[in-house]
């Protein structure tokens, strides 16, 4: 199939498949897409494509961890630097030497440094799968940041290991030494590039924009989808890390967002383009890797013969040995730091021992382990094929199927049985920060003596007419966000609970009724289309203004219905 059309059938099939979890919610997107992908080229005549490691990491590896970078709370990921650190550095090289030489003694005809190189590949944790499996299971929001943490940082370690793996093969030579230097090259350069890429393009766009204001808004969020593609190839292009860089592109993005508080027109745009973006990336991902299976895993076992168990056994041993060490080192090497984060604040969650058997669990392999178990060299540098590489590609292969099936049954078993957490601490955050902002609102409405003196008497009266107005519907949002007085007796606390919850559900309806008003008139302005009085420039012009009115319109009536206990209709929209 010719390439252009096997990516528009890729694209499809990841929106179609992504409407269909929908309906099967009991299986996790990513494997519903895997298994798609797999039955596709499964039968001799199925979609084949060929796989290219270099190619494929180019293509769809920046944009998602680019975006990752963009949105991981930087707060919270600077506060647990620790226990990130210590996964995404301690525990690659803790797996690596264990498993490595475990593989080794598991399989003797697999060189040792060639069983390194397959410990190095499936070391690092996938972030796409991880933040595509874990999203709605309900992974406390500090342990999902470390998990997050860990994932956009292991590559880099997980990727000099194999490399250093696959040259001490080669060569027949190893050197800690020029180990250490070329991975402190490799990852600081890599977040250094990145960050200077990411902070020239801030500044550029800042320079632009200041001028131009948002009529420039299309063209800026073009340039930063393209954004990740650039600071991943210079990083490659120099020799470090292109995965990192990407990264830390979309850290530095993150950070310049946080003064351009005025671009409305840019960043609606950009929200809807990142979303889209990463919908189609995500699916591409997961059906890319199941369209490879059963070239990977079907011919290997084919070739087996009747020893198939046996590559299957060393799959799941591999496996459940590479969660094993996960779990020990987040026992003995990260639970100190987690309990130091916890005492001080940083962490909400107390470790636990279920919490340690969830971030276990969450620790999956994806895509960019099989593009490192494919990037493999076929032949040493005599020109003898080198050793093990296919059982090499299909024992990585093996452990991403393996992480994934048992992440996805696994972590929802071991979150529901933890204790709930009560209100979480970012629902508790913005609902403060709502708070403060219509105070603040309401604050910045009263004329001080010196301009009521200096305005004209009637312009006064009618401000102070509408800021009143304004006012009122500033108070209601403020009963809905503010904590309750205790009062003393308990039939004074029933009471004003009552008149609280009957003020708030009055709030309720008038919300409703303002949305339902908002239906009518985009009904109305459909009528007149179709009836030829006005146009569709002119349609479309108005039915966004409505649009526009209707978004924060929602969001306003979850948080009434939330705080007044009513339960939304069945059939409204979310």
């Amino acid at each position: 199939m010719h390439t252009v059309e096997t990516v528009l059938l890729v694209l499809m099939l990841g929106a179609l498949t992504g409407i269909a979890a929908r309906y099967v919610r009991a299986i996790p997107l990513p494997l519903i897409q895997i298994a798609l992908g797999a039955a596709l080229s499964w039968p001799q005549k199925g979609l084949h494509i060929s796989f290219d490691p270099e190619l494929f990491l180019l293509l769809f590896i920046p944009p998602l961890l680019f975006a990752d970078g963009w949105r991981i709370p930087k707060r919270e990921f600077f506060a647990l630097y620790r226990p990130i650190l210590k996964l995404a550095l301690g525990l690659v090289l803790f797996t690596v030497i264990g498993l490595g030489y475990l593989i080794h003694w598991m399989i003797p005809e697999m060189p040792l440094t060639v069983a390194f190189a397959l410990a190095a590949v499936i070391s690092p944790t996938d972030a796409v799968a991880v933040s595509a499996i874990t999203r709605n299971l309900g992974m406390p929001a500090q342990t999902m940041r470390v998990l997050e943490g860990e994932s956009l940082l292991n590559d880099a370690s997980g990727l000099v290991a194999l490399k250093f793996a696959v040259a001490a093969t080669l060569t027949g030579v190893f050197s800690w030494t020029a180990v250490t230097r070329d991975f402190l090259w490799i990852a600081l350069g890599g977040i250094g590039a990145g960050a200077l890429i990411g902070w020239g393009f801030a500044v550029a766009r800042d320079t632009v924009t200041r001028r131009l204001g948002d009529v420039a808004a299309t063209q800026m969020v073009l340039l930063l989808v393209l954004l990740p593609f650039a600071a991943y190839i210079v990083g490659e292009r120099i020799g470090v890390s292109g995965i990192l860089a990407a990264v830390a592109a979309g850290v530095m993005t993150n950070f310049a967002d946080l003064s351009r508080s005025e671009f409305v027109a840019e960043r609606m745009q950009t929200q809807g383009t990142w979303a889209m973006v990463e919908s189609a990336f995500n699916g591409a991902v997961f059906l890319l890797l199941g369209l490879q299976l059963p070239s990977i895993i079907g011919v290997t076992l084919k070739e087996a013969g009747h020893l198939w168990w046996v590559l299957a056994g060393y799959a799941v041993a591999i496996s459940s040995a590479l969660l094993v060490l996960r779990w020990i080192w987040l026992t003995l090497g990260v639970q100190g730091s987690l309990w130091r984060a916890h005492r001080d604040g940083k962490m909400a969650e107390r470790p636990s021992h279920l919490l340690t058997l969830a971030s276990t669990l969450a620790g999956i392999r994806g895509a960019v382990t099989l593009a490192g178990a494919l990037s493999v060299p076929m032949l040493l540098n005599s020109g003898a094929p080198f050793p093990g590489r296919n059982l090499l590609v299909f024992l990585a292969t093996g452990t991403i199927l393996f992480t994934l099936v048992v992440g996805s049954i696994g972590l929802p078993l071991v979150l529901r049985r933890m204790p709930p957490s009560g209100e979480p601490a970012a629902t508790r955050e913005e609902r403060h920060a709502r708070l403060a902002a219509c105070q603040a609102a309401i604050a910045g409405m009263v004329l001080s003596k010196e301009q009521a003196a200096a305005a004209d008497p009637k312009w006064v009266a009618q401000y102070q007419e509408s800021a009143g107005r304004l006012t009122q519907e500033y108070r209601k949002r403020i009963d809905l966000l503010e904590d309750a007085p205790a009062p003393a007796t308990p039939e004074a606390l029933a009471e004003t609970t009552a008149v609280v919850r009957q003020r708030r559900r009055r709030y309720v309806v008038e919300l409703e009724l303002r949305l339902s008003s908002l239906h009518v008139e985009r009904e109305a302005l459909y009528a007149e289309r179709h009836a030829h009085r006005i146009n569709d420039e002119s349609l479309r012009s108005l039915v966004a203004e409505l649009d526009l009115q209707e978004v924060p319109l929602r969001q306003r009536l979850a948080i009434a219905r939330h705080a007044a206990g009513v339960d939304a209709p069945p059939n409204s929209a979310p």
